[in-house]
């Protein structure tokens, strides 16, 4: 199967147990992040949580990305691709966490 990130979006959005439990920090935005020299965007697209960290914001009911652009599952792209923090990095087509964001949002 091929995994086409910009038809899909799932593991742009707060995982099924993240909301189930009310945790709202989603992806950090670690210290040095490219994200952080971009002022301009930097509330847009991030919250401080109580700690004092930097975290991407969620928004609307599926809790997406405030980054992510289009329709989930049809066609999204990610606003802040180019300087999107480490953790959503990480994620690769196919893997596990991809696989289980999937699953999450009901997509094959």
């Amino acid at each position: 199967m091929t995994f086409d990130c910009q038809a899909c979006g799932a593991c742009c959005c707060n995982p099924r147990e993240n909301r189930a439990e009310g945790y709202r920090d989603y992806v950090l935005v670690e210290p040095g992040a490219r994200l952080l020299r971009r002022l301009r965007i930097l509330d847009r697209y991030t919250v401080v949580n109580a700690q004092g960290e930097r975290h991407l914001k969620l928004a609307g009911n599926d809790e997406r990305c405030a980054a992510l652009e289009g329709s989930l599952g049809k066609r999204v792209r990610c606003a802040i691709y180019r300087d999107r923090p480490a953790g959503c990095r990480k994620i690769e087509p196919g893997d596990a966490r991809c696989l289980i964001a999937r699953a999450d949002y009901g997509l094959p």
